[in-house]
């Protein structure tokens, strides 16, 4: 019997549950409804968090509000691009965002020791933020032209694809967006059926690289980070300040809170960056243990929705772009609920469409579109 080979396309069914009445049409525009209603129950959450955490500052709710809408504009329009657009674009998207981290580097504008963004005079942007959704394109791309699972020289390719614009991000410094960009395509290059041998050796080779990057990679504040990760009270007024008070913030908040605008952390301001990187402190001060439930169920079934979406897409690039999406996110959840809770060391990662944040929130919206263009595309498949 002839192969159908790794990336036949799937028919489904026309009663199908998952995409056929779930997916709408409004006028011209497709949209996912699960995924849209996940969406805003999170960017809900993070309306109202933020404004406590802001010191009730409706200029900043304001802004924050308006980026959203921006976002979801942004959100739908990506949505109804076409897949094979995506495909055939995302080798260039990649290398226009790679131009620009070295141009980043060398006429970039810094700002507290880190050159990370170009000035347009007007306004100043973050080119890295270009690669969260360049390398998971790129990766996706690359594999849907090829046998899988993926031959060792594919798995080089694929790897020097990640870590060129990894390095220069890191290179500005930026840890959190380099390990945010690396994660992205590892999952990429996961998802195509990448095998266990080739796993085994990639941690063999960071647990040999370990040692040589302590000593010759990480920045003085880097190390500080992981120092202070391991025995925050060794300095606890200075570099464990922010993870005491924390931990401090969501221990006092129990299963209840004490209530909305009521947190004495956040608003005392013990807590730093209590709207930006530590805003789930606020939250868990304020709603508890009940309203950090609350939030990981959305968050959850935003990424539930997005594996849906990737495991009903007709082809090696939908599955591989949709699911590389959906996990990503989750590791931009863990890793700043990690980080804020003790568990991991502080990245500068932000909660995902709950901190303060424009350029991040644009460009996660417009991963999402990309979800939603995988949605559509399983849609006109049928």
């Amino acid at each position: 019997m002839k192969s159908l080979g790794p990336d036949f396309v799937r028919r489904l069914p026309e009663n199908s549950e998952a995409f056929g009445k779930k997916n709408v049409r409004a006028g011209f525009i497709k949209i996912d409804l699960w995924l849209l209603l996940g969406l805003l129950l999170i960017s809900s959450f993070g309306i109202t968090v933020l404004y406590s955490a802001s010191g009730h500052s409706t200029a900043m709710a304001e802004r924050q509000a308006l980026f959203f809408v921006l976002s979801y504009g942004i959100l739908l329009a990506v949505g109804q691009i076409r897949l094979g657009f995506l495909e055939r674009w995302a080798i260039w998207l990649y290398c226009f965002g790679v131009i620009l981290l070295v141009l980043t580097l060398v006429i970039g504008v810094g700002a507290k020791g880190a050159q990370r963004w170009i000035s347009l005079g007007f306004t100043r942007f973050q080119p890295a933020e270009i690669l969260k959704i360049a390398v998971p394109l790129t990766v996706a791309a690359y594999f849907s032209q090829r046998h899988l699972p993926p031959k060792f020289v594919h798995v080089v390719v694929c790897m020097i694809i990640i870590l060129v614009p990894s390095a220069l991000i890191l290179k500005q410094p930026d840890l959190g967006t380099a390990i945010l960009v690396v994660m992205s395509g590892v999952i990429g290059l996961f998802l195509a059926g990448l095998r266990w041998r080739y796993i085994v050796l990639t941690l063999a080779v960071v647990a040999a690289a370990a040692w040589p990057m302590w000593n010759y990679v990480m920045h003085d504040y880097q190390k500080k980070r992981i120092l202070t990760l391991i025995d925050p009270e060794a300095d606890k007024w200075g570099a464990g300040w922010n993870i005491l008070q924390s931990k401090t913030a969501i221990g006092s908040g129990g299963l209840e809170g004490k209530g909305y605008m009521k947190g004495t952390q956040s608003q005392l301001d013990f807590l730093p960056e209590s709207h930006t990187d530590f805003i789930i402190a606020v939250l868990a001060e304020e709603f508890g243990l009940q309203g950090v439930l609350a939030l990981l169920a959305c968050y959850a079934f935003v990424i539930g929705r997005g594996l849906v979406i990737a495991w009903r897409a007709p082809s090696t690039f939908g599955r591989i772009l949709a699911g590389s999406v959906s996990l990503t996110f989750l590791i931009y959840v863990f890793v700043n609920m990690g980080m804020v809770s003790g568990l991991l060391p502080i990245v500068g990662v932000p909660l995902p469409m709950v901190s303060l944040g424009g350029t991040s929130l644009l460009t996660l919206m417009m991963s999402f579109g990309l979800l939603m263009a995988v949605a559509n595309d399983s849609r006109r498949a049928l």
